[in-house]
């Protein structure tokens, strides 16, 4: 079987693009592969903002201080990809940049369940289109729940400083590795691609990694 890791943040308006993009992809091996079991995708955390406070920031002023005159630009940039995968950002609904460690806790209950995919996606559609606060814990459970999660289970992890401390030493594997950017995509774990790459991409990574090329 092949095997998909992608580490991803959920507040990294690419890594939304490149959900839609791997998405795409898989689609596309499937229909070329009609025998073949469908790949197995593992998601991973990175924290693009490790040091940012459990309460989070004012997101308008953390672009303000991040991107200073270019913001205006890059948001417009980000809206036409997404625009392009069927994503609608809502970059205005967002008030507060939340510190993600909670969010990728909840994200490792969800693969523990079998329901990773659902998670993430519930996560990144809560934060870019509906400007849901991923520093409250009730919206995390409430965002949780909504993709099939055990409440019972996710306030265990929320409260849980073993769970916390496991995704920030998988965040510190994950920059061992080399990786300095997010969505970073790794195909049997032997070959990587960097970046919301077109679907076709993904697709020769993925050729590539059951050739051994």
């Amino acid at each position: 079987m092949l095997t998909i890791d992608v580490v991803s943040d959920v507040v990294c308006p690419w890594c939304f693009i490149g959900k839609r993009r791997l998405e795409e992809a898989l689609a596309l091996y499937a229909r070329s592969h009609p025998e073949a079991e469908a790949p197995r995708v593992t998601w991973h955390p990175f924290q693009l903002n490790p040091d940012l406070p459990a309460e989070g920031v004012d997101r308008p002023e953390y672009y303000r201080k991040k991107f200073g005159d270019r913001v205006g630009e890059i948001v417009d940039r980000v809206r036409g990809a997404g625009r392009e995968v069927g994503i609608d950002f809502r970059f205005e609904a967002i008030e507060r940049q939340p510190n993600t460690l909670a969010a990728h806790a909840v994200i490792g209950q969800a693969a523990d369940e079998g329901k990773q995919d659902a998670a993430v996606e519930a996560l990144f559609r809560a934060f870019f289109l509906d400007g849901v606060d991923l520093t409250d814990a009730a919206n995390l459970k409430s965002v949780a729940a909504s993709a099939g999660l055990s409440p019972e289970r996710v306030d265990a992890v929320l409260a849980s400083d073993a769970a916390r401390a496991h995704i920030a030493s998988e965040d510190e594997a994950a920059r061992r590795i080399g990786v300095q950017g997010v969505p970073f995509f790794i195909f049997n774990r032997r070959l990587a691609v960097s970046g919301a790459q077109p679907a076709e991409v993904l697709v020769e990574a993925m050729r590539q990694a059951e050739a051994g090329d």
